[in-house]
């Protein structure tokens, strides 16, 4: 009679199902918070790109201040840029019939995106979620030259 009393108490069930729910609850929340930081970075760096790229092909501007454009954008975005890199080659294009030939300019902004919360806790297990390069490419035709 007491040994069937004690296999039907049920009052310590919830705190053990918390114990084993809540860690993969906070992961999955972590994770969330840390996508959500990257494609916020993402739309940064490509929008970083297009402006360095509209800078770019105005008359009078040169590569160098498609470059200063685009760091200045990763700057007021707040994506640091000590791990960035950013090209701005000026490049003619030969094109259509009869042919044209035109000048363009192509931004490229990469950016090392390291996570924040899930990455280091996967590290922990083996796993292999530390960072991700981020890269945003715009080409444009320049006018007036």
């Amino acid at each position: 009679m007491r040994r069937r009393r004690f296999i039907t108490n049920t009052s310590g069930n919830a705190i053990i199902e918390l114990a084993l729910t809540l860690p993969l609850l906070l992961v999955v929340v972590m994770g969330v918070f840390d996508f959500g930081l990257m494609f916020q970075r993402y739309e940064v760096v490509t929008n970083a790109a297009r402006e360095g790229a509209r800078i770019g092909v105005l008359p009078g501007y040169t590569s160098d201040d498609a470059i200063a454009r685009a760091t200045q954008y990763l700057a007021s975005g707040g994506v640091t840029t000590c791990s960035t890199c950013i090209t701005a080659p000026i490049a003619d294009t030969t094109f259509g019939v009869p042919p044209k030939t035109v000048q363009q300019i192509t931004v490229t902004v990469d950016y090392v995106h390291n996570y924040v919360l899930v990455g280091p806790i996967l590290n922990l297990f083996g796993g292999s979620l530390g960072s991700v390069t981020l890269r945003g490419v715009s080409t444009m035709r320049r006018e007036g030259t």
